[in-house]
């Protein structure tokens, strides 16, 4: 939904408010939304985060034309303010998170994001980080590793996965894949298998997020955005999972809500939202974006605009 992005976006970075409109890209991968932006908006200044060394690697030198108007930072999004802190940028006036796994990293079999294929049970997004899916399955309790499966996947067998796990790591610890579809194909019901797409779908999905913190990373990323967005700005969120989509619209909700109390004839000075909503609701990819682009079926995009400064009390 790139070029649905840029519409949305436009007005905060198309504008005479400030000379040079800053973007900030928080999920940087491959760089193709900031491409899009830097061509679109000859004004405007990217600021470019990713977890990911290969990721950064890439968008580097398919960046490098652009010169001193991007710069990119190894870091995780959550990270934000001390990314703003390095880059000189006190304020922003855009910015896009791209939530989830890229399309780069599940294309990437030696990563273990894909349950297509057999391969180490790694998941992180940054390798300098120590666990991974792997240490996950072969280290957590059954307790802790039915929760994660169950609060992360929606797992609707969760237990019964984490019992199987546990049986099958004393007999020899798990490392690829391969091994770990095989058991969700023998676990989960015939029934279940034939109607609730792939097995392994939501046990993948629930390692990830938990290898790489990723909602808690949002919870700390989306208030620190919001803080640093000028009057004006806007910021984008696209959602794969229903996990993600709540902590965003929940944010979103709190932000474009009056604190006056309920039940007064007149709005309270000082009360009124900071904030408000661009999309109603969220927005789904159309027809054509479905058969040009089958993986963005999931995503849900919510934008939103801050229209006045915060009250110093």
């Amino acid at each position: 939904m790139a070029a649905r992005i840029v519409e949305l976006l436009r007005p905060a970075l198309d504008t005479d408010a400030v000379d040079t409109p800053i973007y900030v890209d928080a999920t940087l991968g491959a760089g193709g939304h900031s491409e899009l932006i830097l061509r679109e908006f000859p004004r405007v200044r990217v600021i470019g985060i990713d977890r990911d060394d290969s990721a950064l690697e890439i968008a580097s030198a398919r960046l490098a034309s652009y010169g001193d108007r991007i710069s990119l930072h190894r870091a995780r999004f959550d990270e934000l303010s001390t990314v703003l802190s390095d880059a000189g940028a006190d304020r922003i006036d855009a910015a896009l998170f791209d939530l989830g796994v890229s399309s780069m990293q599940l294309d990437r079999a030696d990563r273990g994001f894909a349950y297509s294929v057999d391969a180490p049970l790694d998941m992180r997004m940054d390798n300098r980080e120590g666990l991974t899916a792997a240490d996950v399955l072969n280290t957590y309790s059954h307790g802790d590793l039915a929760r994660v499966l169950h609060d992360y996947g929606d797992e609707r067998f969760a237990g019964k996965i984490a019992s199987a796990v546990l049986r099958e790591r004393e007999r020899e610890p798990f490392t690829t894949s391969g091994r770990l579809v095989e058991l969700l194909y023998a676990t989960i019901p015939a029934a279940t298998r034939r109607t609730g797409g792939h097995p392994a779908k939501r046990t993948f999905q629930a390692l990830r997020i938990e290898v790489n913190h990723e909602l808690d990373a949002l919870r700390h990323a989306l208030p620190a955005a919001l803080a640093a967005l000028r009057v004006g700005g806007r910021i984008a969120m696209m959602s794969y999972q229903s996990l993600e989509d709540k902590i965003v619209k929940r944010e979103f909700a709190l932000r474009t809500t009056s604190t006056s109390p309920a039940g007064l004839p007149i709005e309270l000075p000082g009360t009124a939202p900071r904030f408000r909503l661009i999309t109603r609701g969220a927005e789904r990819p159309d027809e054509h974006e479905l058969e040009i682009n089958p993986r963005s079926a999931p995503v849900r995009v919510r934008t939103i605009e801050r229209v006045a400064e915060e009250v110093v009390s």
